[in-house]
């Protein structure tokens, strides 16, 4: 075994990481690996050495190259090697044995470049195996990667070069096998190759897609020779971005402007995707501004981000500036960025600014409307009152072949059952669930809230009970809708006992519901009883704060409606003391 000289500047390498690997400043031990695991001694069928009548076992290549003047990967043919050793890759118990075996037999070796092959190809079967029985994730390439690890090591017999050990680290890190990832770059420097700033870069990625940021922070601050390029500030940037680190990813762009120039528009565009996931629209905007000053190339999805940041936030009169200047500037428009906009305008109150913008989608003809698209118009037409055109808009979608879904039905169904169309509500509702699509909490809310509404009591209840045998979430607002329809058919013990089943299934009430309660028995003399459920609720953790506000305005109503004769106004005072020593609270 050839010595190993310490490496001082690797031993950053060396602190604990999410699961345990060697450390890169020791000389690793002579033992293999067997099962993921170390055994000492070595197993004799791990061993590779030929008797004195048999060649030495030859490394073998992915790909066949009989041309020394081929310059092109794509002209390579793929050797028959790759998928018979391929086939054994089965993440069966006895994969190592059986892969062990066949080299055994057959005098041959998997070169550095083969198994980087094997770890990279897609159709890999280390890339796809099923989820494990408890449901968890067995690091990004699967169960099979932790069976080739022996393999992995046997390749420290190799003598390594600078594209083979590149080639390794890179698709080490990739499936997460960092212990394996270490080993290679330790017989880099046992076999005395510096590495490039290609390794480095490769080194940090590894690290970063396998989740190991602070590890590859430790390797990017010792960066001297070579210093990192914008690579490594991309890689990472996109690290503290994955892990939610994203001021320190815009502290680190700010770097890049003193050691090389600025960021590039990857490093923005990573950057202003993580402020969108994290809600800080503003930064969005404010960093697109910054692409513009430096004259840098905005893609398409950096704008998408950022008028989708502005709607978002409530702006669509900004987002559609953006989206304007886009256009000016030749980017291509997308059927996503305008349907987020008409959205944005209609949920503001612009219905006829959202509507001349799905217009001018509709009459520029480069686009194949969605039923995205569609169903935001659709929610807008109903909710505007205009529900013939939105029965238009409808049947336009059925003629062209436009797929309907949950969100076109919903606005219809709820649409007509705000004017008292029940019938036509209820026929929408049984063509969506005929057709296939299953109603969620929002569309039988909007069915039950239309039969209540219209006095249709009992067919709500049969409503909320095959919601319920369907296995559909019931919500506060289900239960709200349904008590306060009791309420007004004087049905007060049923709405109580509904009460009671929302509060036993966990179902905490708001502001709303309570007030829909506490009007139903103040106003049926059960002033009592609404004060005790008050008064219940508290150890659960829910105050309602206007509680007593909603008891004493009901009570004021049947003061006022001369119903108030056998009313005692002890309860009243006592509910007026109770309201001043919640404010004072």
């Amino acid at each position: 075994m050839r010595g190993r000289p310490p490496q001082p500047s690797w031993s950053i390498l060396s602190s604990p990481l999410r699961r345990p690997f060697p450390n890169p400043t020791k000389p690793p031990s002579p033992s293999p690996y067997s099962n993921g695991k170390r055994s000492d001694p070595p197993p004799p069928t791990r061993s590779f050495s030929s008797s004195p009548s048999l060649p030495p076992p030859e490394w073998i290549d992915p790909f066949i190259d009989v041309s020394d003047l081929n310059r092109h990967f794509s002209d390579l043919h793929q050797s028959p090697w790759v998928a018979r050793i391929a086939a054994l890759l089965d993440s069966s118990p006895t994969m190592e044995s059986d892969l062990t075996a066949f080299c055994h037999s057959l005098l041959i070796r998997l070169s550095p470049a083969f198994v980087s092959h094997l770890l990279r190809s897609s159709d890999s079967p280390l890339r796809r195996d099923p989820p494990s029985p408890s449901g968890s994730s067995v690091g990004p390439g699967g169960r099979g990667v932790e069976k080739i690890r022996p393999l992995v090591l046997e390749i420290e017999e190799y003598t390594m070069t600078i594209a083979a050990s590149n080639s390794l680290i890179r698709s080490l890190g990739k499936v997460g096998m960092v212990e394996e990832l270490l080993e290679v770059w330790r017989w880099m420097k046992r076999d005395g190759l510096e590495p490039s700033l290609f390794s480095y870069n490769c080194l940090l990625d590894g690290l970063v897609s396998s989740g190991f940021i602070d590890s590859a922070e430790r390797v990017f601050e010792v960066m001297k020779a070579p210093p990192p390029d914008i690579v490594a500030f991309n890689t990472m940037i996109k690290g503290y971005c994955k892990v939610g680190k994203t001021r320190k990813a815009i502290e680190l762009m700010r770097e890049m402007d003193s050691r090389m120039g600025g960021p590039d528009k990857i490093s923005y565009m990573t950057v202003i995707q993580a402020c969108y996931s994290d809600g800080d629209f503003d930064a969005c905007l404010r960093l697109y501004h910054e692409m513009e000053e430096r004259g840098l190339e905005i893609p398409v999805h950096a704008y998408s981000l950022v008028i989708g940041g502005l709607c978002k936030g409530g702006k669509p009169f900004e987002g559609l500036s953006v989206f304007e200047k886009m256009i000016e500037r030749g980017c291509k428009r997308n059927v996503a960025i305008y349907t987020v906009l008409i959205d944005s305008f209609a949920k503001s109150g612009s219905e006829d600014r959202a509507m001349n913008l799905f217009l001018r989608l509709k009459n520029e003809n480069e686009f194949e409307l969605d039923e995205v698209a569609y169903g935001v118009v659709v929610n807008l037409l109903c909710k505007a009152g205009k529900l013939e055109e939105a029965v238009e808009q409808f049947e336009y979608c059925k003629e062209k072949g436009v797929s309907i879904n949950m969100v076109i039905y919903c606005s219809l169904i709820d649409g007509f059952g705000k004017v008292g169309r029940v019938d036509k509500a209820e026929r929408l509702f049984e063509e969506m669930v005929n057709g296939g699509i299953v109603p969620d909490s929002y569309c039988y809310n909007a069915i039950i809230d239309a039969l209540t509404k219209h006095g249709r009591i009992d067919e709500a209840l049969d409503m909320f009970r095959r919601m319920e045998s369907e296995g559909c979430d019931q919500t506060v607002y289900t239960y709200t809708i349904l008590i306060d329809g009791l309420f007004r058919k004087h049905r007060n013990e049923e709405a109580l006992k509904l009460w009671r089943v929302m509060i036993d299934k966990g179902i905490t009430p708001t502001a709303p519901s309570f007030r829909v309660l506490s009007k139903g028995l103040c106003l049926s003399g059960k002033f009592e009883t609404a004060r005790k459920i008050v008064d219940d609720l508290a150890p659960m953790g829910v105050v309602l704060e206007t509680a007593y506000e909603d008891m004493i305005t009901c009570c004021a109503k049947r003061a006022g409606s001369g119903m108030l004769a056998d009313w005692p106004m002890g309860l009243l005072r006592e509910a007026g003391r109770s309201l001043e020593m919640y404010e004072k609270s």
